[in-house]
């Protein structure tokens, strides 16, 4: 697939479902499988098999042409790839209040797909703990920060770095009075 199409998949199923008035709860029903996992797959935490997205968009009551029309291939970027930073996607995940995600690249590589983001923490925000399918990599470029898993804490200031398994139930804390912004690299394993 395409490096972003995963993504634009996740924004699509979301995007279609609030236009329509659908529930997370609606559309797990009628594809027959958990709310989690649909939520899981719309904040991008995880990638769905054919089956499950073809029951989704199926349960979406869009034609599989009419939900595809919109993907064209972008042209071969050769071995350099510039993204400039007006260029970067705004995304929303989750029930995350003051966290603001911008996709600065993504890209699918033979055994995995790699999702680079710029997340701005403000000081105030919050949000439940979390899990992802993928190993996360996380850079701070400025501010403090508190990784908060189930048993332990880590401080983390401007320049300190920490990698993890997504799949521990884990959430970042701004700890400082300023913004915090992080670098972050998704790594998801694609499944055989």
């Amino acid at each position: 697939m395409e490096d972003t199409t995963i993504f634009k998949i996740s924004n699509k199923i979301k995007e279609i479902r609030k236009e329509k008035g659908i529930t997370i709860q609606e559309v797990a029903d009628r594809a027959g499988v958990s709310k989690g996992l649909i939520s899981q797959i719309e904040n991008n935490r995880t990638i769905p098999s054919l089956l499950v997205l073809i029951n989704i968009i199926n349960a979406l009551n869009i034609d599989l042409n009419e939900f595809f029309k919109d993907f064209n291939s972008e042209l071969d970027s050769g071995p350099v790839v510039v993204r400039k930073k007006d260029t970067y996607s705004p995304f929303e995940k989750e029930s995350a209040i003051g966290f603001h995600y911008k996709r600065i690249f993504t890209s699918a590589m033979d055994s995995s797909t790699m999702d680079i983001v710029l997340l701005e923490l403000l000081p105030d925000a919050q949000r439940p703990m979390v899990e992802t399918e993928a190993y996360e990599y996380k850079y701070i470029i400025s501010g403090q920060v508190e990784y908060i898993f189930n048993d332990q804490k880590i401080s983390l200031e401007e320049g300190d770095s920490i990698f993890f398994n997504g799949r521990l139930s884990h959430t970042p804390r701004n700890v400082g009075s300023e913004k915090a912004v992080m670098l972050i690299v998704y790594f998801f394993e694609n499944k055989k």
